[in-house]
């Protein structure tokens, strides 16, 4: 079935993942001068690639670092529109005249925000 010596391991992978492996391994040719001088440059490779993959990983955390706090404020202000907005809703049908309607609106809106 797995001829060693005819068959290639990346013949197994799909397209998409074997356009993956490609540009990893196109972005470790520029370490070629580091990982030629080891002892075992397919490992030494290996290294440099997750070098790269982890450099990747840092300008996504930090693009994300950035875009957090403006949509965390976005969904503040939507959670406070919206327990405004079912306050009035609730205020509006029970019409709470004493206190313990009052609390009971209150407590039927804190049930209705976890939606």
């Amino acid at each position: 079935m797995f001829n060693r010596e005819n068959e290639d391991w990346k013949n197994y992978l799909n397209d998409e993942d074997k356009k993956i492996l490609a540009e990893i391994l196109t972005s470790t040719r520029k370490y070629s001068c580091a990982y030629s001088k080891a002892d075992d440059v397919k490992v030494a490779q290996l290294w440099t690639a997750l070098i790269e993959i982890k450099k990747d990983l840092n300008e996504i955390k930090n693009v994300l670092g950035k875009v957090e706090a403006p949509f965390k404020a976005i969904v503040q202000i939507g959670e406070e529109e919206k327990r405004k907005t079912i306050e009035k809703i609730v205020s509006e049908i029970i019409r709470p005249s004493d206190e313990e309607t009052q609390k009971a609106t209150k407590a039927l809106v804190e049930s209705l925000m976890k939606f």
